[in-house]
């Protein structure tokens, strides 16, 4: 199926000469004079080679047909990251090149969106905002505004994080998953 390259979004599959490529980002870029383009680096899928491609944003790019389905993530083991189906509770297990950057971000239970192709796991997309607990940050000092500053804080999954400095350890956050940023604190 042809999409326009601008369309393509992190987790995508793209058929390219007969091979299947992940996006692993996607940015378009809109100079102030000439033609915009989207900028998409990618990973095959046979051997895990990693590729820049740069398209016009109009052009007609392949997208291969992948089944999308809703996953729960259960453990890790020596052998991969290991889902099950909730309706079918088949079981399927991800190597850790599919995961990718998005391993320390997995937490029990949590339901992620599984991108299959042919039977084989080929790509990850988590949920838009997962949340943690403020495990260790800075005590917050007297007078500081709220508006521009920000202090480092590493939560229970060992990542590190910038969040305000009203934020405490215990704190449990809502972190975005497209850029590994601070979005609020936690309703729960």
């Amino acid at each position: 199926m042809k999409v326009a390259a601008s369309s393509l979004r992190k987790g995508a599959v793209v058929d390219m000469d007969g091979k299947l490529y992940v996006v692993l980002t996607a940015q378009n870029i809109h100079p102030g004079k000439g033609t915009p383009v989207t900028q998409l680096d990618m990973r095959r899928i046979s051997d895990g080679v990693k590729v820049s491609e740069r398209w016009r944003t109009t052009e007609q790019v392949e997208r291969a047909f992948v089944d999308d389905r809703t996953y729960n993530f259960l453990y890790q083991d020596g052998e991969g990251y290991h889902f099950m189906q909730p309706e079918t509770f088949d079981q399927v297990v991800v190597s850790e090149d599919v995961v990718g950057d998005a391993a320390p971000w997995l937490s029990d239970g949590m339901s992620v969106v599984l991108s299959v192709h042919e039977g084989v796991p080929i790509a990850l997309e988590l949920p838009r905002t997962v949340t943690f607990e403020i495990a260790e940050t800075e005590p917050s000092v007297k007078g500081q505004t709220a508006s521009s500053s920000y202090k480092p804080a590493i939560l229970t999954n060992g990542e590190r994080i910038m969040v305000p400095p009203y934020i405490t350890s215990g704190t449990r956050v809502v972190v975005l998953t497209e850029d590994w940023t601070y979005s609020e604190r936690a309703k729960d």
